[in-house]
């Protein structure tokens, strides 16, 4: 079955569940009576936060949970510890924190889609901003602006991104823009775009939005005071790739792509001056032949090592990089110790590496050793109902930036 196709498969089950699932309050709608300050008041030194985990999951799928999982991890062992779950958030596929750390974003991965926002307290009171309508259906990625003033989402169903305005208590506003990636046609298998990831780029110049549908990638650039997106160009990769997700060497020069339906890995030059992305040669993502539906790649930051998640092959691809980020040399794979790792994280720190692994339910953590880049399991997997992200967290900063 065409993997696009098996996808839309099961997000319609999903989408089909929703009204059996705790639903998101109503686009534009605040989920808690009364409307949060601005700013929250000045408070004095706290004792260090516990490092946090944030889990998604699909609430409306067979074993789900029911809003945003938490737990605790020893950084030291790697041991992790079950925590309270934040209702009120209907499929939090996918989370972003905010850049002080106070506030983090879920997509509600349905139809129509939102973005939900949560404020987050040392003492695990955590309390839901509200929701606003992403304007597309099946939200599965998003990501906010380095500013800290707004927030970028790609809408996989609809085959389109948009833009909300972060207010001052991490709430967030009407939506200001949304841009539908109409051209080019879709690839081989595909009923039309799918839009799957929205990053800015390093330097904070343009916006990279990753479209499996299309085999495309666009550059667009954020208009920081209106929060529209002007397309700047557009990079294609080989028909029937299934690009779904890029990640940047710290350098800002080169980036490293995941390719889902023809498995490879692309190394892309970058052009900081104009935006422009040139995808090389694909490659071998070391998990043999067929379609192991590789997901994410992270690149450690002092740019020696990067990781690919490999679904379907239950693995970890381990890569040097060399001559300042143009090459990835294959060095080997790991198992991962889970069913279909969806998405992949550091530690603050970068010493640790975890994978939420959708099918086992599970999140699983490795010592990332600094020498050679191998990975080592520690500790025992942490049960998360289907466990489609992890985002390790330093523990949440009183609220107001």
């Amino acid at each position: 079955m065409n993997h696009a196709t098996s996808r839309r498969t099961v997000l319609g089950a999903l989408l089909a569940g929703v009204a059996l699932s705790a639903a998101p309050a109503a686009p534009g709608s605040p989920r808690t009576p009364g409307s949060a300050p601005d700013r929250a008041p000045a408070v004095g030194p706290r004792p260090r936060a516990t490092p946090q985990l944030l889990l998604g999951t699909y609430t409306s799928a067979e074993g789900g949970g029911t809003g945003i999982g938490t737990a605790t991890y020893d950084p030291a062992t790697g041991a992790m510890a079950a925590g309270p779950v934040i209702t009120g958030v209907a499929n939090p596929s996918y989370l972003a924190a905010h850049p002080s750390g106070a506030t983090v974003y879920a997509v509600d991965e349905q139809d129509p889609g939102g973005v939900t926002a949560v404020a987050l307290s040392r003492d695990g009171t955590h309390r839901v901003l509200g929701t606003r309508d992403t304007g597309g259906a099946g939200p599965t990625h998003l990501s906010v602006h380095p500013t800290g003033r707004w927030l970028l989402t790609a809408n996989y169903t609809a085959g389109s991104v948009a833009v909300h305005p972060v207010r001052g208590d991490g709430s967030l506003g009407e939506r200001t823009d949304l841009v539908a990636h109409t051209t080019p046609p879709p690839g081989p298998g595909q009923d039309g775009p799918h839009a799957h990831q929205i990053i800015t780029t390093p330097d904070g110049n343009h916006v990279l939005a990753v479209d499996l549908g299309n085999d495309t990638v666009y550059t667009y650039r954020l208009d920081e005071k209106r929060g529209t997106l002007g397309r700047v160009s557009h990079a294609a990769l080989r028909p029937g790739a299934g690009p779904r997700h890029i990640t940047f060497h710290p350098g800002g020069r080169f980036a490293y792509l995941a390719c889902e339906v023809d498995n490879t890995a692309v190394v892309c030059g970058y052009d900081p001056a104009t935006g422009t992305l040139s995808p090389g040669t694909p490659q071998s993502t070391g998990t043999g032949a067929g379609t192991s539906y590789p997901a994410q790649f992270l690149v450690t930051a002092d740019g020696r090592f990067a990781y690919l998640a490999n679904r379907g092959h239950n693995s970890l691809t381990r890569y040097a990089v060399e001559d300042d980020g143009a090459v990835l040399r294959l060095l080997d794979t790991v198992p991962v110790g889970g069913d279909f790792p969806r998405q992949i994280a550091f530690s603050p720190d970068g010493k640790l590496l975890f994978a939420a692994n959708q099918k086992s339910s599970t999140v699983t953590a490795f010592r990332v050793d600094a020498r050679d880049g191998g990975l080592t399991r520690i500790g025992q997997a942490l049960a998360a109902p289907v466990a489609v992200c992890v985002l390790p967290h330093p523990g949440a900063r009183p609220a107001g930036y």
